[in-house]
């Protein structure tokens, strides 16, 4: 009896240690595609998400730590035909979750509810598939004909200096950038927090890599986009600036055309009331890189 015990707690102890991944419908039209197989047993997406929080609370109870991951119908059925699995089937759900895992975007669950989840796991997606296209348009970029240069890694370069070049000027505060980079397929955004003070300024290294991807895609295709910074000084003012993209490099907004940009409905063309408390100031001069072949 007591080596029974031993070992039903030493697998108690294992399983603390095995990571569980869940994949999540996050919209109700996912979840009506994948009502068409038996073996999906779920009728109602309110509920469904319910269940799922219940299992997220459950797993992480038992000491297990749980990621949720995006779970697209579309992409399981592409799976299940390539790996020959029958798609209606719990095996073949659960395997294309483990698949999913380690190569899309996931969310640590920390206790929050299934509806904080599924904008931060949209979020998560949409990230990686910008950073996945901007990567594929600097690999696909090609060379110089002139020197022969690699285009996408000599973009990738003046991109690293350009944003160390932004966040040594921008002076102490907590920074968050936005980069836009209209492309022919899509806008590309990407989003940057960084807090500078004494020394070289502390950023994510994982949104650091996006955000310098991006702004190199836009740098590679000669885009006409733009970086906006939002810092907020160690003193509680806010300030805004922006600088567009031209050349392959960032020249400086105005005052009033950072003003106009922050108070003007994208959708509409409406003015905006500003925001009190916001001061909309000129970008500062960015030092100038190398310029890309």
């Amino acid at each position: 009896m007591a080596q029974s015990n031993r070992t039903r707690s030493m697998r108690r102890t294992l399983r603390r240690e095995v990571p569980s991944t869940v994949g999540l419908l996050a919209d109700e039209q996912d979840f009506a595609t994948m009502r068409r197989y038996r073996s999906f047993t779920f009728d109602d997406h309110t509920s469904y998400l319910q269940q799922v929080e219940g299992l997220l609370r459950d797993l992480t109870s038992q000491g297990v730590h749980a990621t949720v991951a995006l779970f697209d119908p579309e992409d399981f059925e592409e799976f299940c035909e390539s790996a020959g699995l029958d798609p209606d089937s719990a095996d073949s759900r659960t395997r294309f979750t483990a698949k999913i895992a380690g190569s899309r975007a996931t969310v640590t669950y920390t206790g929050q509810p299934i509806e904080g989840i599924v904008p931060l796991l949209i979020n998560e997606a949409v990230s990686q598939a910008t950073w996945e296209y901007a990567t594929m348009v600097l690999a696909e970029s090609g060379s110089c004909s002139d020197c022969g240069e690699d285009i996408g890694r000599t973009s990738f370069d003046r991109a690293s200096r350009t944003l160390k070049a932004l966040l040594d000027r921008a002076g102490p505060g907590t920074h968050h950038l936005v980069c836009s980079i209209p492309t022919d397929v899509d806008l590309l955004l990407c989003v940057l927090h960084a807090e500078s003070g004494k020394g070289a300024a502390r950023l994510d290294r994982a949104e650091g890599a996006a955000f310098v991807t991006v702004l190199a895609a836009g740098i590679a295709l000669n885009s006409p986009g733009g970086v906006v910074m939002r810092t907020a000084s160690p003193a509680g003012k806010e300030r805004v600036r922006g600088w567009r993209l031209q050349r392959g490099r960032l020249a400086p907004l105005t005052a009033g055309e950072v003003f106009s940009a922050y108070c003007t409905d994208a959708q509409t063309g409406e003015p905006v009331s500003p925001e009190p408390g916001v001061e909309y100031c000129a970008g500062f001069d960015v030092p100038e890189a190398d310029t890309p072949h």
